[in-house]
């Protein structure tokens, strides 16, 4: 048997050096004999250490994480091409544990013989469902209800009537796995859905009662509600601005559950104090953590959640789960699921590295389990 050895980034563990989030699997890697489990402890907060949390997702992998791993599940850390300064001859494999990607420097890892593997069904619809429940939270006006009872004014009720979903417009910008799984969720609504999305298959569409449409312009004339649920590209960085936000009706909410650089934070900022558009809902922001002095918060029309509504204790399972098993096939000489870098698996170097590993399989068999959604 050869030893594979296993990292997990150190943004899972408090100051004691406990795991924070619940079950992440540790328990299945540490089950198989050939396999030693770690962490990347010099990531993790230390005592006394004030500013972590304001640079938590700014930590980086560094080349001596990549010396010391034969494979690395990243929870928030940025993979560079920095990370390689010094090769890669060990680490065969990065495990994201989430569905995005951006923060992961693909073309590098090839270059480097490294596979890049990630969880894209197991947040699906924690996703989507965070979306919906912004868009219940600016229909109802749940901020303002809660300030009135919390304050004993009562007296305010009139000027503190919500809406409905019913017979509303959602516009879904991005008609991937979460944008379909939001439009599945609006059905008993009876919301009218249209959706802008290049690559999106029209049969698929159509059977979600989707309409379709060719330009982002007409989804923000038309839709009461926009969610946000493309991945974030080159084309999609500053997708909207000013010039979308203006496009919007004056009563329509805006909701990003996707990512925050998507989105020209400050027009946003102007559109919500102007009234350019009724209130909005984000999970995510163009700079993590939200700056305290961020004028964001200084506004009443917009509910504002740490980039962790999705995170449910069944998707962090589930993705957990995912991830090991997909490291375990990895410490047997196999691939993956779900490798998002495909271009690596051309490479000699990388398999001549799972090569090392095949004589594990041999030893013990443990099986990929497909992902069920919950």
């Amino acid at each position: 048997m050869k030893t594979f050895t296993v990292r997990y980034t150190g943004d899972y563990l408090n100051e004691a050096g406990e795991v924070l989030y619940g079950d992440i699997s540790e328990a299945l890697l540490q089950s198989v004999a050939y396999v030693r489990c770690g962490f990347l402890t010099d990531q993790k907060p230390q005592a006394g250490e004030p500013d972590y949390w304001d640079r938590l997702y700014s930590l980086e992998i560094k080349p001596q994480h990549v010396a010391q791993s034969n494979g690395i599940i990243i929870f928030r850390p940025w993979v560079k091409a920095s990370a390689f300064a010094e090769g890669a001859e060990n680490l065969v494999a990065i495990g994201r544990a989430g569905a995005g990607y951006d923060k992961i420097d693909l073309d590098a890892c090839t270059q480097n013989d490294v596979l890049v593997f990630n969880a894209p069904d197991t947040l699906t619809h924690s996703t989507a469902s965070a979306a919906l429940m912004f868009m219940l939270a600016l229909a109802k006006r749940l901020p303002a209800q809660e300030r009135l009872a919390r304050s004993g004014s009562w007296a305010g009720q009139a000027g503190c009537m919500g809406d409905d979903l019913t017979g509303q417009t959602l516009g879904i910008i991005g008609l991937g796995k979460s944008g379909m799984e939001l439009a599945r969720l609006v059905v008993p609504f009876r919301m009218r859905v249209l959706a802008y999305s290049p690559h999106a298959d029209p049969v698929q569409a159509a059977r979600l009662g989707v309409s379709l449409v060719p330009s982002l312009e007409a989804v923000l004339r038309e839709a009461d509600y926009i969610s946000l649920h493309c991945r974030l590209n080159d084309q999609t960085r500053r997708i909207i601005g000013v010039r979308e936000l203006r496009l919007m009706k004056p009563t329509a909410y805006f909701v990003n559950v996707a990512r925050g650089e998507m989105v020209d934070q400050e027009a946003l900022v102007q559109a919500l104090r102007e009234r350019w558009i009724a209130g909005a809902g984000l999970d995510v922001f163009d700079v993590e953590p939200l700056n305290i002095a961020d004028p964001l918060l200084t506004l009443d029309n917009v509910i504002l959640t740490p980039h962790w509504l999705p995170s449910t204790r069944q998707a962090a399972r589930a993705t957990m789960r995912l991830i090991a098993r997909g490291m375990l096939a990895v410490s047997r000489g196999e691939l993956p699921p779900n490798i998002i870098n495909p271009d690596v698996l051309e490479r000699r170097g990388l398999r001549a590295k799972l090569a090392q590993f095949a004589e594990n399989g041999v030893s013990e068999q443990v099986p990929m389990q497909p992902f069920k959604p919950g």
